[in-house]
C-alpha cells in the first residue's frame, strides 16, 4: 500500500502544483483555460490516436467488458438519480447528479496515471472505460436535461457535440489506422509520441489549476456525490466484472481503477453550459479529488493483488 501511494503521489503532485500556481494567481484562469484547450484539442488527441492506431483492435472491442462496466455504472447512475429525485430535485438536476456519481475523470487523469501505473496494457481497457463515458453517458445526460426542458431529444446537436469531441474523433481515426492496417511512418510515430508525452504533466497541472477557482458550496450534495463516486461506483464496476461477467482479470482491474477516478472537470463543463446545479458539481470535483490521493491508491494495490 505504501509504495502504492508514492508511486501515485508525483501525479498528485502536479495536480497540487497546479492549484498552487492558480491559487496564487501566477497562473490565472486564462492561463487555466488556453492549456486545458491544448492538452484536449491537441496533447490527449495524439496520445490517443498513439493507443488506437498501435494496439490490437480486438483489445478495443470486449464485449463482456462493456457490458460489466455499463452495468455498475448504470446501476449508480439509477442510485444517483433516484436518490435525488427522493429530495424533491427536478428531472435535469437529478440526472446531473446522477452523472457526477459515476463519471470519472478518465481522459485527464486516468489515461495518463493508469498507464504508467499499470503498464501499456492498461491502455486498452482505459481506453474502453473512456469510450463509454464519452459517447453513452455524455449522450444520456444531454437527452434527459434536453427532453426535460423541450419535450423531444435534440439529436443534430447530440450528434455535432460527439463528432466534434477532439478525443472520440482520434479514438475514431486511430481505430480507422489500426483496422486498415497501415504502418505507422517513423516520422508521424515520433510526432505523436513527442507530442503525447506532454499529457501527463500538462493534463495534471490543468486539473489543478482549474480547482484553484473552485469554492465549496453546497458541501452535503456534494459528498454524498464524491463518497458515490469514489466508493459506490467502483464497488458496482467489480461486482459486475468479477462476478456476473467473464471479465479478464487485468482488463477487471483495469475497469475498477478507472472508476475510482473522482469526477471529472467535463461534467462541471455540462453543468455550467445547461446551468444545472454546477456549484454541487464543483464542489463534488474539489472533494473527491482531494480525497483520491487516499483512496486511488487502495484500490490500485487492491487490484493489482
Amino acid at each position: 500500500m505504501l509504495a502504492i501511494f508514492l508511486k501515485t503521489l508525483p501525479f498528485f503532485g502536479l495536480i497540487g502544483l497546479g492549484w498552487f500556481a492558480g491559487r496564487i494567481r501566477f497562473f490565472p484562469p486564462e492561463a487555466t483555460a488556453w492549456l486545458t484547450k491544448f492538452v484536449f484539442y491537441f496533447v490527449l488527441s495524439a496520445m490517443l490516436f498513439r493507443f488506437t492506431a498501435t494496439l490490437p483492435i480486438e483489445e478495443l472491442f470486449d464485449p463482456a467488458f462493456f457490458a460489466a462496466y455499463l452495468t455498475g455504472s448504470g446501476a449508480v447512475w439509477l442510485i444517483g438519480f433516484a436518490v435525488a429525485r427522493m429530495q424533491s430535485r427536478p428531472l435535469a438536476e437529478a440526472a446531473m447528479e446522477a452523472h457526477t456519481a459515476m463519471t470519472g475523470n478518465t481522459g485527464f487523469l486516468g489515461v495518463p496515471m493508469l498507464v504508467v501505473l499499470l503498464g501499456p496494457k492498461a491502455a486498452g481497457p482505459v481506453l474502453m472505460v473512456l469510450a463509454a463515458d464519452m459517447i453513452v453517458f455524455s449522450s444520456l445526460i444531454t437527452m434527459v436535461i434536453t427532453a426535460a426542458r423541450h419535450g423531444r431529444i435534440a439529436l443534430v446537436p447530440l450528434a455535432l457535440g460527439l463528432v466534434r469531441n477532439p478525443m472520440i474523433v482520434s479514438m475514431l481515426a486511430g481505430l480507422a489506422w489500426a483496422g486498415l492496417h497501415l504502418p505507422m511512418p517513423a516520422p508521424l510515430s515520433e510526432f505523436v509520441t513527442l507530442l503525447g508525452a506532454a499529457a501527463t504533466p500538462g493534463a495534471l497541472f490543468a486539473i489543478g489549476a482549474s480547482l484553484a477557482g473552485k469554492s465549496a458550496e453546497r458541501v452535503g450534495p456534494a459528498l454524498w456525490l464524491s463518497a458515490a463516486k469514489l466508493f459506490l461506483h467502483p464497488a458496482a464496476v467489480a461486482l459486475c466484472a468479477l462476478v456476473l461477467f467473464p471479465v479478464e482479470p487485468f482488463a477487471a482491474g483495469v475497469m475498477i481503477a478507472a472508476a475510482a477516478l473522482p469526477v471529472a472537470g467535463n461534467v462541471y463543463i455540462l453543468a455550467t453550459h445547461f446551468a444545472v446545479a454546477p456549484q454541487r458539481v464543483s464542489t463534488a470535483i474539489l472533494i473527491s479529488t482531494a480525497f483520491s490521493i487516499l483512496t486511488i491508491p487502495g484500490v490500485i494495490a487492491w487490484v493489482t493483488r
